[in-house]
């Protein structure tokens, strides 16, 4: 990590500020070395966020980056890349950030297709809040605002994306963290909208409220959840009960944003 942590950390930001044994530093080491693997070049890239726990990783990353208002950081990395249509764009954003308040700008962003890398940070709660429930908390799973358990559904984001019509949706978590890069790593080379929803353990506003045990347990719960989506789609539906799949839901490719609205500025241009 030694290399990372002077070629792509701001050290005097350290040490951060996330809880012991929460998971979002591992993200951030993925996403960094996802980066560096492909050598791209960090004053080409732009690092977006909004509020809450994952929003503060642009914050420790030496890139040209924005920590934003909450649920807005789409909106804003769509200004960014539509001004720089060759700058790699990267968005940060959690669960509530990304499909709650910017749910919206979520769905949209994918059907518009626009070249932005988003990582979803997905603990299942409002961490730093006050662990509110979110929209990927369980359901009967409990918060500060579900004290007796959540009756809602929650969404499965990388889905979602991929219906709102995302070219790259895939998922995968802290613990299958070698499979995470490669997921990212294939997210940032998309020319097209890319998604890779990052399962994150939060052992202090949701780990704790649900009796999940130690971190190592947390990290057990994915490893025995969450399964290759082909290995998934193998299972009797009996099976499936309990189990989760992760790895590329879509990649597909289709017209990006910023490139037809560079053919259209070209065609007026014309018509001149």
């Amino acid at each position: 990590m030694n290399k990372y942590v002077k070629k792509y950390l701001r050290n005097d930001k350290l040490a951060h500020m996330w809880c012991p044994g929460c998971g979002h530093g591992i993200i951030m080491h993925q996403i960094i070395k996802a980066i560096d693997n492909l050598g791209l070049d960090k004053d080409n890239i732009c690092v977006v966020s909004g509020i809450g726990c994952s929003s503060r990783a642009p914050g420790y990353m030496d890139f040209d980056t924005l920590h934003t208002t909450h649920g807005r950081a789409l909106a804003f990395a769509t200004g960014i890349k539509l001004a720089n249509p060759d700058m790699k764009v990267i968005v940060v954003s959690g669960d509530g950030d990304a499909s709650a308040i910017g749910g919206n700008h979520l769905i949209h962003a994918c059907r518009r297709n626009i070249d932005i890398t988003t990582i979803v940070f997905n603990n299942t709660i409002y961490g730093m809040t006050g662990g509110q429930f979110s929209p990927t908390t369980a359901t009967n799973d409990l918060a500060s605002t579900a004290p007796y358990g959540s009756i809602d559904r929650p969404f499965d984001i990388a889905k979602l994306a991929a219906a709102a019509g995302a070219s790259y949706s895939a998922r995968s978590t802290v613990y299958h963290a070698n499979n995470l890069e490669k997921l990212i790593e294939e997210a940032l080379q998309v020319k097209g909208f890319s998604l890779v929803e990052a399962m994150s353990m939060c052992p202090t506003s949701y780990g704790k409220r649900n009796k999940k045990g130690t971190v190592s347990d947390m990290l057990e719960d994915y490893k025995e959840t969450y399964i290759n989506i082909n290995a998934f789609n193998k299972l009797p539906p009996e099976k499936r009960e309990g189990k989760i799949e992760m790895g590329v839901f879509k990649n597909e490719t289709y017209p990006e944003y910023t490139a037809e609205y560079q053919k259209l500025i070209d065609r007026l241009k014309g018509d001149k």
